[in-house]
């Protein structure tokens, strides 16, 4: 299963896809349709495939590891940049796949950050925040955190479909700023909460 990120991800993965033997299930966030974004050179040419079940770290940062897929990784870009302005640097995860689940990249930025977020548009319950988490619990990575982990989520609720409603049902980046403050401890984080 993919995810994608409203970027040159959309092409890497989907020729990925179509060239995989095996079975893929490939998941289109229809939120970003009708939405512009660039695409280079490189990302348009035939041979442009990323592979699949690897992540990439979109931003680096030493205090804390978001880890998303698809849409959300926008949010958690935008909290990282409104964050930095405080002082504190997030390390961005865009998993781009969900399986496999690329454990060793998020395993190897907990190692330098020692706290961790996820964050996703779906619902609390059975989501891929909570197989990260159990995942991070059955490893030698839970040795290296310094505080609970964190998930950021979608609310519990059918998905609207009204634009100014979807606002309420999906994480914002002030979400974000405050799973930043809760796990990090930092009040003076909460406070500049924006949405």
């Amino acid at each position: 299963m993919t995810s994608i990120l409203v970027c040159v991800c959309v092409s890497g993965l989907l020729k990925a896809a179509i060239r995989d033997p095996d079975p893929v299930v490939f998941l289109e966030d229809e939120i970003v349709y009708g939405v512009p974004f660039p695409m280079s050179d490189e990302a348009m040419s035939p041979d442009f495939v990323l592979p699949i079940g690897k992540a990439k770290v979109e931003r680096a940062g030493d205090h804390i590891t978001i880890v998303c897929a698809g849409k959300a990784t926008h949010t958690a870009l935008e909290a990282a940049n409104e964050l930095a302005g405080k002082g504190i640097e997030c390390e961005v995860i865009n998993l781009r796949s969900i399986r496999p689940l690329d454990f060793e990249t998020i395993a190897q930025s907990l190692s330098k950050t020692h706290h961790l977020i996820t964050l996703e548009q779906g619902w609390p319950q059975s989501g891929v925040g909570a197989e990260i988490c159990a995942r991070v619990m059955e490893s030698p990575s839970f040795f290296e955190l310094d505080a609970p982990v964190w998930r950021v989520t979608g609310a519990d609720v059918p998905m609207p479909y009204a634009r100014s409603l979807e606002a309420l049902a999906l994480p914002q980046r002030g979400d974000v700023v405050a799973a930043v403050a809760a796990v990090l401890g930092n009040r003076e984080i909460e406070h500049a909460k924006s949405t």
